[in-house]
């Protein structure tokens, strides 16, 4: 989810299915005298979090790439137009120096400033790192035993330059793409206990006692202020403004007011006056806002257009009611969907039966993602085979062959050579036990496949799949009851440190790669992984994903692996259909960017 993923939920990535964000949204005018971008956010999707330090329930799309990194700056920025690409022009440090056998980093700062005039310096990375040491589980891109923190044994900050000392030698593309692009520099403002108590924990020397204790209570007290949503305006959240933008006005319903950052430093300055993010209750309720021509940059839901795409990655014919106001658009994501699934006892009664690999090659098996995409998405998707995003480069993985194309007849059977019988129009265990033929460890007999999924609310196109697939499980016998909430309390809900009761979930387009930005799976599938929200353990996954990140191997065996276990239920990944103000010119064109990145400090009217 960004859900991030970064789910990062897109994280994700982790957005919903309608959402997409250009690499340079689009403007209006608001006046003569103002200049206002206005940009719709996803339906029910406002940010929630402005601390740069999150775990999995905030970790979102709608937090990271379209609102804190706005303001706060990562160590090293990725992706531009329709690249995913580190972008050196537009990172804080230099490019990292990898020595001692790839043992040592050598990392020197540019000098840009924070708003209170501090420049963001080795002791900025320093201060990030101090916590993340101090606290990492609170973290969503925490992988146990990998990277940073867990390898890193020594930060050293002096001056512009900062030093990484590792116990391990790393592969410096995944350290780079990984785990470089995680830090986001802090301001000294930032290290503090209450208003006027300072802190150690930017300057104490790493992994000390005294600095990790200083931490927790720095990290105690952010995060109390990042809970409430008055505190985002004030002085202490403004001084680590080191982005093109400015906070100015916030409140409960997701409403964001920015104005340029004057003192930011980097290459590109924001050309207009003001940026407005704007919550969305519906997709009904944002195509009224485009017919009224009063958004800049928004989105139509597939269910809203009769003209399918001409192929996933090219536009079909606009809505004619927005013809000669907007453009529309698409683009790959460089992410994947899914649904995650609770392996969790204590807080799911059917976590036994999901733990049965034959169970979840069922429900995969009875996914129809091909009508999914032609039907409901209008060809705005493609198929999802494997943690891997379809465009991924082959130089660095494969996705397999499909496993599991659809089929309910073998779904169906399936389940029946493992001792489920038809009563009553529900599948039912008669067969008890761990043998071939039985229905596995820890399910009695009697058991019933009923299932519970919770699924997010305001987009009609996750309504109608999540209708189609509960119809097609029906038929099935297996009987799925839903449910529906808010994005924010989707994520928040199913994860492994939430203590609701939960199965399956659905909050509409599964994981983006940022900021972690190799496709690796080290924060999703690896065991007790910050973003591995169901709890999934294998010991050949963890082989297998440590492998693609100690050296060179490619991902390709881990994909397939995991595309063979189903770790998740694998869902057509959306592209989505956004919508751009004819009345806009930018630098470096209008095809949408992969990471879903917000950059309007591109855009001009003149």
């Amino acid at each position: 989810m960004k859900i991030k993923r970064r789910v990062r939920l897109a994280a994700l990535s982790a957005v919903a299915a309608s959402s997409i964000a250009l690499g340079v949204p689009l403007a209006t005018s608001a006046s003569a005298a103002q200049t206002v971008l206005t940009v719709a956010e996803a339906p029910q999707t406002p940010p929630n979090y402005i601390f740069p330090y999150m775990g999995f329930s905030y970790f979102s799309v709608a937090n990271i790439n379209q609102f804190q990194e706005l303001m706060y700056r990562p160590l090293y920025w990725f992706g531009l137009g329709g690249s995913v690409a580190y972008q050196p022009q537009l990172s804080l440090g230099n490019k990292p120096v990898f020595t001692n056998g790839n043992k040592t980093v050598t990392i020197t700062m540019k000098g840009w400033k924070f708003a209170d005039g501090q420049t963001v310096d080795a002791q900025s990375v320093k201060f990030f790192l101090d916590l993340y040491k101090a606290d990492p589980t609170s973290y969503a891109g925490y992988a146990p035993g990998y990277g940073i923190p867990d390898h890193l044994t020594n930060v050293v900050a002096n001056g512009n330059t900062v030093t990484l000392t590792f116990d391990v030698s790393v592969n410096p593309n995944w350290l780079l793409y990984n785990y470089l692009s995680e830090i986001t520099p802090f301001p000294d403002a930032w290290d503090i206990t209450a208003p006027g108590v300072t802190s150690t924990c930017a300057t104490g020397a790493y992994n000390a006692a005294a600095t990790n204790t200083a931490c927790l209570a720095v990290e105690k007290y952010l995060d109390a202020q990042a809970s409430q949503i008055s505190t985002y305006t004030n002085s202490m959240w403004a001084a680590g403004t080191d982005g093109p933008w400015k906070l100015t006005a916030f409140d409960s319903l997701g409403n964001a007011t920015f104005v340029p950052n004057p003192t930011y430093s980097g290459p590109v300055k924001a050309k207009v006056d003001v940026l407005k993010l704007v919550p969305e209750t519906s997709n009904a309720a944002e195509l009224n806002q485009l017919l009224a021509g009063s958004l800049s940059l928004g989105y139509v839901d597939t269910t809203q257009i009769a003209s399918p795409a001409k192929s996933a990655t090219q536009a079909g014919p606009n809505l004619p009611s927005l013809v000669g106001k907007y453009i529309n658009v698409t683009g790959p994501s460089w992410s994947y969907n899914y649904d995650p699934i609770n392996f969790n006892p204590k807080t799911n009664p059917m976590a036994n039966v999901f733990k049965q690999l034959y169970v979840r090659q069922a429900l995969q098996l009875s996914t129809n993602q091909q009508g999914i995409i032609q039907k409901i998405d209008k060809g705005y998707g493609s198929l999802t085979i494997s943690p891997l995003p379809m465009n991924t480069p082959a130089s660095i993985g494969k996705n397999p062959k499909n496993p599991y194309p659809f089929s309910a007849q073998k779904a169906s059977a399936l389940l029946k050579a493992h001792g489920w019988t038809m009563k009553g129009g529900t599948l039912t265990c008669t067969s008890a036990g761990a043998g071939a033929k039985q229905c596995g460890a820890g399910i009695k007999a009697g058991t019933k496949m009923n299932l519970k999924l919770l699924y997010v609310t305001g987009s009609q196109s996750i309504t109608d799949t999540v209708n189609a697939e509960v119809s097609q499980w029906k038929a099935m016998g297996i009987n799925v009851t839903t449910s529906t909430d808010t994005f924010n309390n989707v994520i928040s809900g199913c994860s492994q440190t939430s203590k609701l009761t939960w199965e399956i979930c659905t909050w509409g387009a599964g994981w983006i790669y940022a900021p972690d930005y190799y496709p690796s799976g080290e924060e999703l599938l690896l065991t007790k992984a910050g973003s591995n929200a169901g709890g999934y353990s294998n010991a050949t996954m963890d082989r297998l994903i440590k492998a693609t990140t100690a050296g060179n191997t490619p991902l390709t065996g881990y994909a397939a692996f995991a595309a063979q276990q189903v770790p998740v239920i694998f869902q057509p990944t959306p592209t989505g259909v956004g919508e751009v103000s004819v009345k806009l010119k930018s630098s470096i064109g209008f095809q949408p960017n992969p990471l879903q990145n917000l950059m309007p400090e591109y855009l001009s009217f003149k």
